[in-house]
């Protein structure tokens, strides 16, 4: 092979063109838990899987894996570039946190969503904080679900192909706990809660999150760590209709190709609509219980439905 094909090869190759290896991506896909249509990790993580494998034309490679990971897939998330985690809390992670963190050492991009930016406190200390620069404390963040008006930050790469802001029904939590160096968090996605777009005030309502009200809360955020690697936190995806929502869906597939260190493409990371039929395809299956059909979401009529009554009881400052 003569210099000229060498040179060729590695200017398509090495800079990342037709040559380039492709990306590997894990989501880690939490047990069932709440009831048909809610925290439905695994069929979330299919959805999303179809859309980068089979959509969007990039040059990756995604698997969905387990919470059983540990025993029989632990190579595959040696192999990824970036791994999603959807789950309850740190299910996902299976204990696996000396693990997981070896892996982040390495440059590997990480990424948790909804449940999942909930660790310990012990363990967002000392590990998932290091990771992705926030997470969700007792007694410090909420978690009312509400109809938010996300907007994306403009300048970012993840801002690709979506509208300058759009609407969604979930339980979008906020006020995180973040790391200690904070302007090195990006600011992906905000919005500002009210009382008249909350519907439901769940267990974890406090006093800090009135405080909140009015003002802009973030509910997506990013790191570019010392390591090399990406992280990201994304408090939705309680409700899986969500993924019907383009912008709700493309934002979180941008992000999730950031996190992997890729270039996310001019007009977003592509990906077909999802019908209903799509919707409905994978979802846990709770024994004794019927799984009601899903339908596509409405958020105009969820935002014609009258706002949550105030628990004033749980909104009184200590002291």
């Amino acid at each position: 092979m003569n210099r000229m094909i060498i040179s060729a090869l590695l200017a398509g190759g090495l800079a990342g063109g037709a040559f380039a290896a492709e990306k590997e991506i894990v989501f880690i896909a939490g047990d069932r838990s709440h009831g048909s249509g809610e925290h439905e990790f695994r069929a979330g993580c299919l959805l999303l899987q179809k859309a980068l494998n089979e959509e969007s034309g990039l040059d990756l490679h995604a698997t969905v894996v387990g919470s059983d990971w540990p025993a029989k897939q632990r190579g595959v998330l040696e192999k990824a570039d970036a791994i999603l985690i959807y789950c309850d809390a740190s299910s996902g992670i299976a204990g696996e946190w000396e693990f997981i963190d070896g892996l982040a050492k390495q440059g590997k991009g990480l990424m948790f969503m909804h449940y999942a930016v909930h660790p310990s406190k012990e363990n967002a200390d000392a590990w998932q904080r290091h990771w992705v620069g926030a997470t969700m404390e007792d007694d410090f963040s909420v978690n009312p679900h509400w109809v938010a008006e996300l907007k994306v930050k403009p300048d970012h790469p993840i801002a690709r192909g979506l509208s300058e802001s759009f609407e969604g029904f979930d339980e979008f939590y906020y006020n995180m706990r973040f790391q200690e160096d904070r302007g090195a968090v990006l600011d992906l996605v905000t919005a500002v809660p009210t009382r008249e777009r909350i519907r439901h005030y769940i267990n974890m309502w406090n006093w800090r999150g009135a405080e909140g009200m009015g003002k802009e809360q973030t509910l997506m955020w990013g790191v570019q760590r010392d390591d090399g690697g990406r992280g990201v936190g994304f408090v939705g995806g309680h409700y899986h209709k969500n993924w019907a929502i383009d912008d709700f869906r493309t934002l979180v597939l941008n992000a999730i190709v950031w996190t992997a260190g890729m270039e996310v493409p001019e007009g977003g990371v592509k990906s077909s609509p999802v019908t209903e039929d799509e919707l409905n395809e994978n979802l846990d299956i709770y024994p004794g219980q019927e799984n009601p059909r899903l339908t596509l979401p409405d958020v105009d009529a969820v935002r014609k439905e009258a706002p949550a009554p105030i628990p004033a009881e749980r909104e009184k400052k200590p002291g």
